[in-house]
């Protein structure tokens, strides 16, 4: 049974070493680190299991593996520690904003040193540990030392991290203190105790996986976080170059907005997901980004737009186009401001695209936008009445509009629900 259960660990610790490298996730330093803390945990277990399984076997190979295997169950402890007070470190400058390193970490590593030569200097003068005539494996007088240098550095680094708390995020303190309190007690138990290296062994590697999603989990939050930011600045410098498209045309402020919030809408009942809807949203509210390069003189014309004048407003789209394209980490926040004009029949501008070819937020947008321009004042005409407004859609299925979204946006306009949107992205 307690075989099974070393193989288990065994195991375990294998499968960490595997997925650390690559656990993008997590800083590369902070992967070195718990790849080799899980690394002497595996060689502690494993020279734990073989100094057992050779104890007594008087033969060459015998005493040889023995002696090895017991030398690294010793020393791999206090390595563990060692490392886990890097680990530490890393998270206390890092993440806690820490100059210099604490003393206490100094402290634990001079214990651990010290440690260190100890069990160097017992392997010639039998201090810890003896083998008798059988290759018999005893406790000298002088073992409890042992576990002295490794309990001590463990202590002094759990009150530097009490010491420090302030500067982890909670999420993180419960594994670290864990990580810290475990050892130690596990350690003392083994000391007073046969049989029972297992259980040590199952704290050892628990912690080592406790560790591990923690800082999985840690590392996404602060990619999370980092990505929301992004999103934040991203949609603020959105907001503020809509107020400066809108501001162009005094007749249609807040047109942008409303664009974008019925564009979602129609999403919504299309059955879209939150992610593409908050993508549609973004697209929608740049969608007339071209019109400025348009001339205020032309957009504010009261009456009839030339021929000359009408074809500077239909280059807006690609004007659009040519400012987003720009923006090469989103590509697809071009599509609104390109495609938006162009008609389901083929017939739109400024490509001609038919059907299927245009974009599908492209068809939400549109008919967000074409009912926008009928139900807003405008300098040559006045706001449409609601019936006029669902003829002019019903007529513009299958030819300007795809018919889906069409249908949807009638739905929202007999429901009621367009005019609530209307009300709320009114600035």
């Amino acid at each position: 049974m307690q075989e099974h259960i070393i193989f288990a660990l065994i195991g375990i610790c294998f499968i960490l070493m595997v997925f650390l490298p690559i656990t993008d996730s997590i800083s590369k330093k902070r992967r070195c680190l718990l790849f080799f803390m899980t690394l002497a945990t595996m060689i502690l277990i494993v020279s734990s299991w073989l100094s057992a399984l050779y104890n007594g076997d008087t033969s060459t190979a015998g005493t040889y593996i023995t002696r090895i295997s017991r030398f690294f169950k010793y020393g791999m402890n206090p390595l563990i520690i060692y490392v886990f007070g890097l680990y530490l470190e890393n998270f206390l400058t890092v993440e806690g904003g820490l100059e210099k390193r604490p003393n206490g970490l100094k402290i634990a590593n001079y214990i651990l040193t010290t440690g260190g030569f100890m069990l160097f200097l017992s392997q010639f003068t039998n201090l810890y540990y003896y083998f008798d005539e059988n290759n018999i494996y005893h406790r000298a007088s002088w073992n409890f030392v042992s576990y002295i240098f490794p309990i001590a550095a463990i202590v002094v680094l759990l009150v530097t991290l009490i010491q420090h708390r302030q500067n982890l995020k909670k999420r993180l303190l419960l594994p670290l203190l864990l990580f810290t309190i475990m050892p130690p007690i596990s350690s003392i138990f083994y000391l007073f105790s046969k049989g029972a290296s297992s259980l040590t062994y199952i704290f050892i590697v628990g912690m080592m996986v406790l560790l591990y999603c923690f800082s999985i989990l840690d590392a996404n939050k602060v990619i999370k976080t980092a990505h929301q930011k992004e999103v934040d600045l991203v949609r603020q410098t959105t907001l503020a170059l809509v107020e400066a498209i809108d501001a162009k045309d005094s007749y249609t402020n807040g047109h942008s907005r409303r664009v974008a919030d019925f564009s979602v809408a129609i999403a919504e009942k299309a059955g879209k997901s939150r992610e593409e809807c908050e993508k549609i949203h973004l697209i929608a509210l740049l969608h007339d980004v071209g019109k400025i390069g348009i001339p205020d003189a032309i957009i504010n014309k009261e009456g009839k737009l030339t021929d000359e004048e009408y074809a500077i407003i239909k280059t807006h789209p690609r004007v659009g186009r040519e400012i987003l394209s720009k923006i090469s980490a989103s590509p697809e926040l071009a599509i609104g401001a390109s495609f938006h004009h162009e008609r389901y029949d083929g017939k739109g501008y400024p490509f001609g695209l038919k059907g299927e070819e245009i974009p599908e937020m492209a068809r939400i947008i549109a008919i967000a936008d074409t009912y926008d321009a009928m139900a807003s004042k405008r300098s040559y005409r006045d706001v449409l009445p609601e019936s006029k407004i669902k003829s002019e859609i019903e007529r513009g299925i299958g030819t300007q509009f795809d018919p889906q979204f069409a249908k949807i946006m009638l739905e929202l306009i007999i429901s009621g629900e367009i005019y609530q949107l209307e009300k709320q992205s009114s600035p």
